[in-house]
């Protein structure tokens, strides 16, 4: 039976549940299609996983379970397991849009799902997960009886593997956008057009504190996609927000969602601009701001430049900003750790002239957990910070 066999002592992360083995822990690997499933021995002929194996990639493998089980029985209690959790902490009646397979974290590598009510979008980044697309799409059939299934596999990652882009519906059909629900507030998500699976649901606690941050102030909302963070501080009793970003098909979404959940349009300013230009000839009058841009450090050799440009923003931001006012930065780029995030805002408070206080770390949204034995998949950090003066 064909298996890959480990150097000796390279069984030890195999055995401490990490979830990935890269080619140099490799003693034998038989000929083999990227994607395929193999069981995983050690050295001394003990099987300790299954997985699947790319023959041309440092990052070869990929495990699916740590037994021996048949991989459809394993995959199977992965989805019902992951659903049994979220339904613990989403309150359907306030929410009905959330992750159901976080990729490592819930078990699957490779895989994301993710819920607009009853439409079910998901992105496939590996070779693996594309040869069990029958299975999960199966799976997910059976599990929670969708509308449709849509597939959104545009990632980096999957070009990576090798392979090419793929849309499209895989079961049913629906509306391009759809309407969902998050903690009450209405959005107008684009399955197409919609960045990542349409809605940057890891986003979700931080929102809420948004929210409750802001009322009777004056918000900024930078690198506003859709406007979930401005449609919160309208809910929360804003008097003013700007949303600024540079795609007018996102910021049409979020005037439809201002108008979807009837706020006051005279309120909600939007402005369509590169965020760094704005920034730099725009005379700021806020008493929050947020800055939340997409990843600047799609991969490790983007990480100098990529800390150059957080510290920019950061900095612009920061010079204008009132003494006692609030701003909320984010990074969600995989390569830029915490603490060095944390180093980069300090620099930019250093160059701006300005004495700042952390107030609160990112709170995760329990629907993005973060498996133990794999703390690469925590990719997501915010500070609310304090300008004191």
């Amino acid at each position: 039976m064909p298996k890959v066999v480990l150097k000796p002592g390279k069984e030890k992360a195999v055995l401490k549940k990490h979830p990935w083995i890269f080619s140099g822990a490799i003693e034998s690997l038989p000929p083999i299609e990227p994607g395929e499933i193999l069981p995983i021995f050690s050295h001394t002929g003990v099987c300790l996983a299954q997985g699947y194996f790319h023959p041309s990639n440092s990052l070869a493998g990929r495990i699916l379970c740590f037994s021996e089980a048949p991989i459809p029985e394993v995959l199977k209690k992965k989805f019902e397991s992951s659903l049994a959790l979220r339904k613990t902490f989403i309150d359907p009646a306030q929410t009905d849009c959330y992750r159901l397979i976080h990729a490592e974290a819930d078990g699957i590598p490779g895989l994301i799902v993710d819920l607009y009510g009853n439409v079910a979008v998901i992105q496939i980044n590996t070779w693996g997960i594309e040869r069990l697309r029958p299975l999960i799409r199966q799976i997910l059939i059976d599990l929670i009886q969708p509308k449709a299934i849509y597939e959104k596999s545009t990632s980096n990652a999957r070009r990576l593997e090798g392979l090419p882009d793929a849309q499209g519906f895989l079961y049913g059909s629906c509306d391009d956008e759809i309407s969902v629900k998050e903690n009450g507030i209405r959005f107008c998500i684009s399955l197409e057009k919609g960045q990542k699976t349409g809605f940057f649901l890891d986003q979700r606690e931080m929102r809420r504190m948004v929210g409750s941050l802001s009322a009777g102030k004056k918000v900024l909302n930078c690198f506003s996609y859709s406007g979930g963070f401005s449609l919160y501080a309208l809910k929360g009793g804003a008097s003013h927000v700007v949303s600024v970003d540079v795609s007018q098909e996102a910021l049409r979404l979020a005037a439809l969602n201002t108008k979807l959940n009837g706020f006051d349009t005279s309120c909600h300013e939007i402005i369509q601009a590169d965020v760094f230009e704005f920034l730099r000839s725009s005379s700021l009058d806020s008493d929050l701001i947020i800055l939340d841009p997409p990843a600047f450090a799609k991969k490790k050799g983007d990480v100098i430049a990529a800390c150059a440009g957080y510290k920019e923003i950061n900095r612009l931001a920061m010079q204008q900003m009132a003494p006692h006012s609030l701003l909320l930065t984010c990074s969600c780029s995989h390569f830029i750790s915490e603490a060095l995030f944390q180093n980069v805002v300090f620099q930019a408070a250093m160059e701006a002239g300005r004495e700042v206080q952390i107030l609160a770390r990112h709170h995760l949204a329990l629907d993005h957990p973060i498996n133990l034995a794999h703390p690469e998949g925590e990719y997501l950090k915010s500070l609310l910070l304090y300008i004191v003066g």
